[in-house]
């Protein structure tokens, strides 16, 4: 079976400063240093694609942090409106920027950043069709990821370290339940809908003390989400908008997060676009379901994006609980240098939190990041 190679990735350093001293016994104050390898090998023969990204990182400071996963190894069939794909995926569901409610399939590899907007790779295997009534996909997930967590060096965690050997299941198969999910995906003129229902054992863990009390135990339930989510285009506008509601974790309790971004394009007779965001939260969960820290929260930002040769790009914003004035700050920068090169900035910073909400834990943990980075 002829076809095409194509090999590309990147390889990358990435230096950590925290600007105040750790705040949990155990965490490193030093600078955090680590380097990535994410190369990414695809091979298509006619209607077969293969793919396989695998990830490496080792950190300086974090064991935990130090890590390997294969994030897609997966082989694809495409007819002309039916696909099939098995082996291990990514997929992303949902609209909004600040928070991806309705987005459920993969595990967050949560010692790699506290955004959530990294993942591991799932197993999967995933049917899909293309019909006049719009996109079905079904998906059949044996094997379930557990979430990571920092180690005891690492930051961006509380005064117990999560005892990831340890995980508990709500059911009997443990890590082995198949779990099974269905959306369907369609547009009617300026409008994207999706609709989305999941059954298994739920990404989010809640946590129980260890007999000693010295360790928190990841506890996996067995849950039923259904989704929405819902885009509206129209010329300079994105309303967007995503809900739940999920059963299996304390009493069935609904989540939403909408709100719009308004580009300016062309700031100044320039190539500039600038966009304004702006998102709520709506949290029902009680006390029994995982800890969730956006609940009744405002989200703003700006995306400013130059269209240069270098693809210069800045997303600034915060998100602020009115209730109780925490605060979180979130810069990111990007740029290419020359064709192969990128270097790209983060800083986040906490305040406002006061003993007992949710961001206490994190409020010396303020950091700036900087990655360079080599594609190839």
């Amino acid at each position: 079976m002829a076809g095409e190679v194509d090999v590309s990735g990147f390889v990358g350093t990435e230096a950590r400063i925290f600007t105040q001293s750790p705040k949990h016994t155990g965490q490193e104050s030093n600078p955090e240093f680590s380097v990535i390898f994410n190369p990414e090998l695809r091979y298509n023969a006619g209607n077969h694609r293969f793919t396989f990204i695998p990830f490496y990182r080792h950190d300086s400071r974090d064991d935990e942090r130090s890590h390997f996963d294969i994030r897609e190894a997966y082989w694809l069939y495409i007819a002309d409106d039916w696909e099939v794909l098995t082996g291990i995926n990514k997929v992303f569901w949902g609209v909004t920027e600040s928070r991806h409610l309705v987005n459920i399939i993969n595990q967050s590899d949560v010692v790699e950043d506290l955004d959530g907007e990294d993942y591991l790779g799932q197993p999967m295997v995933n049917f899909a069709k293309q019909t006049d009534f719009g996109r079905v996909s079904l998906y059949a997930l044996p094997g379930f990821r557990e979430r990571t967590f920092p180690g005891t060096s690492g930051r961006f965690r509380g005064p117990l370290i999560v005892d990831t050997d340890n995980a508990q299941y709500e059911s009997s198969a443990d890590e082995k339940h198949i779990d099974f999910a269905a959306r369907w995906s369609h547009y009617f003129g300026d409008w994207d809908v999706g609709l989305s229902h999941f059954y298994g054992t739920g990404r989010e863990p809640r946590f129980l003390l260890n007999g000693a009390g010295t360790k928190l135990l990841p506890t996996y339930d067995l849950i039923n989400q259904t989704g929405l989510d819902v885009q509206y285009t129209n010329e300079a506008w994105l309303w967007k908008f995503e809900a739940i509601a999920r059963e299996g974790q304390g009493e069935t309790f609904a989540a939403a997060t909408g709100g719009f971004e308004y580009t300016f394009y062309q700031v100044m007779d320039s190539a500039a676009d600038i966009g304004v965001l702006t998102e709520y939260h709506y949290d029902g969960r009680d006390f029994e379901a995982p800890v969730s820290t956006v609940d009744g929260d405002v989200f703003a930002g700006l995306r400013l994006s130059l269209n240069d040769t270098q693809d210069t790009a800045l997303l600034a914003g915060f998100s602020i609980d009115p209730d109780t004035s925490e605060t979180f700050y979130n810069l990111e920068a990007e740029r290419r240098i020359g064709n192969d090169y990128t270097i790209e900035l983060r800083a986040r910073f906490f305040s406002g939190a006061d003993p007992g909400e949710d961001s206490f834990a994190l409020e010396k943990d303020d950091y700036i990041q900087l990655r360079f980075s080599r594609y190839f």
